[in-house]
């Protein structure tokens, strides 16, 4: 994975991990699926954490197979210049030292039998681990594919290095029942282009499948998908020779050649470096042909493996799976999907041919044991097509021209200066004594002490409602700007990554805004150093939210504006598509007003407030018919919104509505209201995007009969409601109408 940037949700992933490293929580599990760049988070993350804090060790482990460990250091020390990277007899030699990454592979500490540590090397060992503890070192333990070494052993040896947090990472983590958890929504890193956008499973495959040999029907449907996915390739320009994968069942080697003799029959063979085999077990031992197989242009088309291959091997071109199967039960490892969920070149190519990977099995335990895990990326799909009504139909679509650049640091100095004008009246460059007294009235903390909290009182039973009575007292510590100097570091990073800065700029964004010491136009308090120090670590987490805000604000109206020019070329609904379904789902009704042809009530994937409104549409007598657009693609209707930086950005809205009256309506739908009033909002570009789609609404209404609006659930009426002229947060506002009386 050659990374160019940190995409959004790493750099989201890596502040949560900041936060975990701060909560109260021994276990800080990152649970992320393979191709998201795990190693790339946790890498990136454990620099910055040793550059904030002072005698830290982190300690990499990594299971036996393959040699990731020896894989793990290779990365960070691609990813990140000038750290000190150790391996196991590394440490042997020289031991711990502050700021080392020490990579090592569980079972050379843990497997019976293993000579890697014998018994005095193993006491040697301990001595350089209690060593370093002597000298005031702090261990710190990444777990790696912590799913599979969650056991006493394992733990043992964690034990030893009396560590206060332990990171485990996995796309499959056990269940943790007391740990701080970091999820990495899949929808994040597909949207990146990381990884394919569905899983395929069984394509096609008729309802009854009478077969005299179920290798060979498998084998057979993958070598002729893989030559339908050379051929797209091809058509784009790529050199990417699409791998099928081969994976047989532990417990039997007597499919082996079989498997052999038939892909020799269809021309797939060792000698000509078609085929090649990676398996390592005791009872059978073969390797051919497996060397540069990671490649993009390698030669080998189908690869022969075992279980052993879920774990450690990155090979991007991976396409399809095929899961053979015998008649004993055995445990399957959810990686083994991984190794054909990466895309081979790190984008999509908007086809659903070579944006999807695919799996061929009968095995029904496997089958089931993915939908399980993978959920809504492992649904059923068919192929609908648009009925002939609407395929003349077509709106004008917004493109974005511009490419991915960095955060335009100037802009975004001023774009936070402005933020806090509208918000606290703290007016840049002006006076800042009054500046400051209007802070401290909103309750931003101001001292040359940096102050933590602690709780005094008694109890008598040991529960939560006794230490919720408990008083609250201040604890300050005299600001020393070098020994603090570490702390000020951290909270400045962990502000400049909520908003995809490096340290450098957001370093000196924070000094130009609040620092006395820097000249600056946009100057909202004149701190001198050690109270500029104190004022970004007692607010750290209220000035990371305030950033955040500064880029989604609305800004009343006095949000900065951009003239950035956007493509604009018409759209029509695609003439087919691949729906995707839960077959599992009680209802299986068709609804007659989508503009396809057998779309199921059980769409999948829906948020809750999509699946109320279809079925409002299919019920409603002004709704004539529906249409659900996508979320990512120049086939889908997306019109171009800015952040408060200048970045544009695509909104894709939810639906497209034609009524008995000739409107068109363009939908977007939200998190509801609770019952009482809260919103279940997360987005904060909520307000742009409403304020981008009712001036596309007046930029095209001639043309067309546009109206648009968003729609909620208020939770206390259970009714569907709709903005549609000024939006407004308050669901008991008028700007919030029943959706029954507007559509």
């Amino acid at each position: 994975m050659n990374i160019k940037r940190y995409a959004d949700y790493q750099l989201a992933a890596i502040a949560k991990l900041n936060e975990g490293m701060a909560s109260d929580k021994r276990d800080v599990v990152l649970k992320s699926c393979t191709g998201s760049g795990k190693t790339i988070i946790l890498t990136k993350f454990m620099d910055e954490y040793c550059r904030s804090h002072a005698n830290i060790v982190f300690v990499w482990l990594t299971p036996g197979k393959g040699s990731l460990a020896e894989q793990s250091k290779e990365k960070m020390d691609r990813y990140i210049h000038g750290v000190n990277t150790k391996l196991l007899h590394d440490i042997m030699t020289s031991g711990f030292q502050a700021s080392d990454f020490c990579f090592i592979n569980w079972e050379k500490l843990t497997k019976k039998g293993n000579l890697a540590l014998r018994d005095g090397e193993r006491a040697n060992f301990i001595e350089h681990i209690e060593k370093a503890l002597d000298s005031g070192l702090t261990f710190i333990i990444v777990v790696d594919e912590s799913h599979q070494n969650d056991t006493i052993k394992a733990n043992d040896i964690i034990d030893y290095f009396k560590t206060s947090k332990i990171i485990r990472s996995s796309a499959t983590p056990k269940g943790y029942t007391d740990a701080f958890i970091i999820d990495v929504p899949e929808e994040d890193v597909i949207v990146e282009g990381l990884i394919k956008k569905l899983l395929i499973i069984n394509e096609n495959f008729p309802q009854t499948i009478d077969v005299s040999d179920p290798v060979e029907y498998l084998l057979d449907r993958a070598i002729a998908k893989r030559q339908e996915l050379h051929a797209a390739f091809i058509q784009h320009d790529s050199e990417v020779n699409p791998l099928i994968i081969i994976q047989m069942p532990s417990s039997s080697d007597l499919l082996l050649s079989q498997i052999e003799t038939y892909l020799e029959a269809k021309g797939i063979t060792y000698s000509n470096k078609q085929l090649a085999v990676r398996l390592n077990s005791d009872k059978l031992h073969k390797i051919e042909n497996v060397d540069g197989i990671e490649e993009a242009d390698a030669e080998p088309i189908a690869l022969i493996f075992k279980q052993a291959l879920a774990t450690g091997w990155d090979c991007p071109r991976a396409h399809i799976l095929v899961k053979l199967r015998d008649n004993m039960s055995e445990t399957f490892e959810i990686q083994t999907i991984g190794r054909i969920r990466r895309m081979p070149e790190q984008e999509h190519y908007e086809s659903h041919l070579l944006d999807s990977c695919y799996l061929y099995t009968f095995d029904e335990k496997f089958t089931e044991e993915v939908r399980r895990n993978l959920g809504k990326d492992a649904l059923n799909e068919v192929k609908l097509y648009l009925k002939s009504t609407y395929r003349d139909f077509s709106l004008i679509s917004e493109q974005k021209t511009d490419i991915p650049y960095p955060r335009d640091a100037a802009l975004a100095l001023k774009v936070v200066a402005q933020h806090f004008e509208n918000k606290y009246k703290a007016i840049p460059n002006a006076n800042t004594d009054g500046n400051k007294t209007r802070l401290q009235k909103v309750k931003y903390v101001f001292s040359d002490s940096v102050v933590d909290y602690a709780k005094s009182g008694s109890v008598s039973t040991l529960t939560r409602e006794q230490f919720a009575n408990l008083n609250q007292i201040d604890v300050l510590s005299k600001l020393d700007t070098h020994r603090h100097g570490r702390e000020y570091h951290h909270c400045a990073a962990e502000i400049g990554l909520k908003i995809a800065l490096e340290y450098s700029t957001i370093n000196t964004i924070l000094q130009r805004l609040f620092c006395s010491t820097y000249e600056s136009p946009f100057k909202i308090l004149g701190l001198s150093v050690r109270e500029f120090y104190a004022f970004i670590i007692n607010n750290c987490d209220r000035l990371k939210n305030e950033f955040v805000d500064a880029l989604s604000d609305d800004g009343s109206g006095t949000q900065l504006t951009f003239n950035k020019p956007v493509t604009e070329r018409p759209v029509a609904f695609p003439q087919e598509t691949v729906f995707t379904y839960d077959g599992t789902a009680k209802s299986q009704e068709i609804l007659d007003k989508n503009v396809y042809r057998s779309y199921r009530v059980s769409a999948e994937p829906r948020s809750a407030s999509e699946k109320l409104f279809e079925r409002f549409c299919e019920i409603s007598d002004r709704v004539r018919w529906f249409y659900k657009n996508g979320d990512k693609g120049p086939e889908y209707l997306s019109i171009v919104y800015t952040d408060n930086l200048g970045k544009q950005k695509s909104f894709f809205p939810d639906y497209i509505v034609g009524t008995e009256d000739g409107s068109i309506w363009i939908i977007e739908t939200k998190g509801g209201f609770t019952k009482y009033g809260k919103s279940e909002d997360i987005d904060k570009y909520t307000p742009k995007k409403f304020a981008v789609l009712k001036a596309y609404v007046s930029k095209y209404a001639e043309k067309r009969n546009l109206k648009g609006g968003i729609i909620r659930q208020d939770k206390q009426s259970m009714e569907l409601c709709i903005c549609t002229e000024t939006y407004n947060e308050d669901i008991k506002s008028d700007s919030w109408q029943l959706l029954k009386d507007i559509l």
